[in-house]
């Protein structure tokens, strides 16, 4: 049998639905590529993989499965896990240990990026440009009119550990303060709080696998709600502009921050950084290391207006972690 890749998708988090769309659309765009490639569903309760409608168990041993025609040994993972575990480290230790390669960056790197309250500090502490914030634990004292008075309205709270938008909120006053970080209690215990930057939300992908980091056109985003949430990101509830309208200068500085921050993070194959951009001024305000591929999806659409097909770009990936 000739190189066999696994999409490996699902998790544990709220986020397995976007991850079940995610690994639909790598599978479909690799259907043209020179390996197999099956789908590999991963979560607490199972995990299998897919040859058509039939699902065979996982042999965690060695990450191979036995079907009616043999056993099956993977050969690398396209990581399509957004959450647990697929973007905190937990899944790429595993492969570590099995010495199965994957299309994320590192463990640690994994860990560190998916913890965004002490990412955020480990940037500001790096001199990067991030809004003015802290991190609190919802099961320990915090001060509401404290927080109220340091930071202002409008804020938004946010869970540390969370993505696709989950738990987070846009509070206008101090009475909405006390709901909001419960809400974001239900997604994680650390809690962030962080002035809103009124601004352009701007995001740029970014990438290794041609042998160099390289920045992808950047996408504005013009959500009609509040902010970029679940509804802005995956039901349409958006207008996203790629490449970005938006002066060179300020366009040529969003993509070297974003190549830097690859960088100095030790990122590998790929990654999201999202900004808010107040006048001239970028911030930085989250990482993203497994970002979202479907239709609706920022990076394909960077891939597609950098010229790639999306067919070559997951497969330049997939080579990419092959030779590596």
């Amino acid at each position: 049998m000739s190189t066999c890749i696994a999409i490996v998708f699902g998790g544990d988090s709220s986020e397995s639905v976007i991850s079940i769309k995610t690994a639909e659309v790598v599978f479909q765009h690799l259907q043209d590529a020179p390996f197999e490639v099956r789908k590999v569903w991963v979560s607490r309760e199972k995990w299998v993989a897919y040859e058509g409608q039939n699902e065979y168990p996982v042999d965690k041993s060695d990450f191979s499965y036995t079907s009616d025609s043999g056993k099956i040994k993977f050969d690398a993972a396209f990581i399509a896990i957004h959450g647990t575990p697929g973007e905190n480290g937990k899944l790429q230790g595993y492969f570590d240990l099995i010495n199965v390669p994957y299309t994320t960056a590192g463990q640690f790197e994994m860990a560190l990026t998916f913890e965004k309250a002490y990412c955020n500090h480990l940037l500001k502490e790096m001199g990067f440009n991030t809004p003015p914030g802290e991190f609190f634990r919802i099961n320990k004292p915090y001060d509401i009119d404290q927080l109220a008075e340091k930071y202002g309205f409008p804020c938004f709270t946010k869970p540390s550990k969370a993505g696709s938008s989950f738990g987070i909120t846009k509070v206008k006053s101090k009475s909405e303060l006390p709901e909001a970080i419960l809400k974001a209690g239900e997604h994680d215990d650390v809690i962030i709080i962080e002035k809103a930057i009124n601004g352009r939300e701007i995001t740029c992908g970014v990438y290794n696998f041609d042998g160099e980091t390289k920045a992808l056109p950047l996408t504005e985003i013009i959500p009609f709600s509040e902010f970029f949430d679940f509804k802005a990101k995956y039901e349409g509830n958006s207008k996203e502009v790629t490449p970005a309208e938006i002066d060179q200068n300020i366009a040529s500085t969003i993509q070297e921050t974003a190549k830097k921050v690859f960088e100095a993070l030790n990122l590998n194959v790929l990654a999201r950084v999202d900004f808010i951009v107040d006048n001239e001024n970028p911030y930085i305000i989250e990482i993203n290391t497994v970002p979202g591929m479907t239709e609706e999806s920022l990076v394909p659409q960077q891939a597609v207006a950098a010229g790639y097909s999306l067919s070559s770009f997951f497969s330049g990936m997939v080579n990419y972690i092959l030779k590596s």
